[in-house]
């Protein structure tokens, strides 16, 4: 009983605000603690070394915390992701997007080049690399068209010729490929541009080559280099062990086109000096496209323990429909080849990331980016095409089942972040 006084009740009121402030002192924070919170999903992360199961919490667009339980009350959202795959946004360093209405320029501004939100975020894609469509002299256009329109992150390979990839005559002029200029314009947009391109040059001459690794060595950022058609070819092998610098990167790894001696032999066998590039450092890049992936090189190559170092699309409208499809299709190809799955992730996610030199992306740490891929392994009979219509079989298929960009869904396909609508 509290004993009377003028005031009423004083030390009542007194001893029941402390035992109030210290009852709530040992409650935990509720509701309020995270914005998004993934359950039950099967986190694989290569950087962390994580392949388990493990929640996954999101605050102001940033991974705020990995761990085995994590309360739901502490979340605004919650996703339960029981049954499918929780990754780091997937990147893609080999795209074209540099989208525009400009006749016969080809992947540079023209229509051959796609809007990369169209065909990335529903593929669990948050960052893709431009592989060269701008140029020095028009990367700006680019930067303002597409980078600073677009949900996905766009980064950039900087074409070595200074009109970029219109295709044609344009692409053979040696003259306009300027080491000094197109380093200069990649150091004024280090947040951006991640590396040097050369492709498409067809004349016997190792100079584009050595202009496109000067510029690379100017600005400190790899060069990406889709090599052949000179008549007689250029020696694969001096490009390998010669030109090209540890760090560098061989996109098109699995082609077979003219111009160019294939990695696999007529007998099936890797040429030796291609492991050996591998083991020097040369990037295996698969830039899979309309024209350059082939079972007949990547089945025994993968056989002799040829892996790609990172999986990606050459994403344009000449590969979209056809046997590329998405990032993900590419990625359940190789799934079927026998590559561990947290292998294909990897190579999809911190891999890439390393080679571009973006260590911020492909990872979910606590403080990075809150970019999300929850992936669905469906398990049935598949069939996968090449860029020769030739079809292999399979039994697993990645499906992406959402996607989160910066800690907001921006793709849902069966409404895993979506409350029903009768509720």
């Amino acid at each position: 009983m509290c004993k009377k006084s003028k005031i009423k009740i004083p030390s009542c009121i007194q001893n029941a605000a402390k035992v109030m402030v210290m009852f709530l002192a040992m409650l935990p924070i509720t509701a309020q603690d995270y914005d998004l919170l993934i359950k039950n999903g099967h986190v694989i992360d290569v950087k962390n070394g994580v392949d388990q199961i493990m929640d996954v919490a999101i605050l102001e667009g940033k991974i705020a915390k990995v761990d085995a339980q994590i309360p739901q009350r502490q979340a605004k959202k919650v996703i339960d992701a029981q049954g499918l795959y929780v990754t780091p946004g997937l990147l893609d360093i080999h795209t074209h997007n540099f989208h525009g209405t400009v006749p016969f320029g080809y992947l540079n501004n023209s229509f051959a080049a796609l809007p990369p939100d169209g065909f990335t975020l529903r593929s669990g894609v948050t960052t893709v690399a431009d592989a060269g469509s701008s140029g020095w002299r028009d990367f700006r256009k680019f930067k303002e068209q597409v980078v600073d329109r677009s949900k996905t992150r766009v980064l950039a390979f900087l074409n070595i010729v200074g009109l970029g990839m219109k295709g044609g005559a344009i692409e053979q002029d040696v003259s306009d490929m300027d080491a000094r200029l197109t380093a200069m314009v990649a150091k004024q947009f280090p947040d951006i541009v991640v590396g040097v391109k050369l492709a498409h040059y067809s004349g016997y001459n190792w100079t584009p080559t050595e202009r496109a690794v000067e510029a690379g060595k100017l600005a400190s950022i790899p060069v990406m280099i889709d090599f052949g058609g000179s008549d007689p070819e250029l020696p694969i092998k001096t490009l390998f062990l010669e030109k090209l610098r540890p760090g560098d990167i061989f996109t098109h790894a699995y082609a077979h086109v003219n111009g160019r001696t294939p990695i696999v032999d007529k007998n099936g066998k890797v040429r030796d000096f291609v492991f050996t590039a591998q083991e020097r450092g040369i990037i295996f890049d698969v830039g899979h496209g309309g024209g350059s992936f082939l079972f007949e090189q990547a089945i025994p190559a993968m056989k002799q323990g040829l892996k790609p170092n990172s999986i990606s699309t050459d994403l344009h409208t000449g590969s979209m429909n056809g046997g590329m499809k998405t990032q993900i299709n590419v990625m359940s190809k190789f799934l079927n080849m026998d590559m561990p799955l947290n292998e294909v992730i990897g190579s999809s996610t911190w891999q890439p990331a390393q080679i571009i030199q973006r260590e911020d992306l492909g990872h979910l740490s606590e403080g990075a980016v809150a970019d999300v891929a929850i992936l669905n392994l469906r398990k049935g009979d598949f069939g996968f095409i090449d860029t020769r219509k030739k079809k292999m079989k399979g039994t697993q298929k990645l499906e992406c089942e959402l996607t989160i960009r910066e800690g907001e869904v921006v793709w849902d396909l069966n409404g895993l972040a979506s409350t029903p609508w009768d509720k």
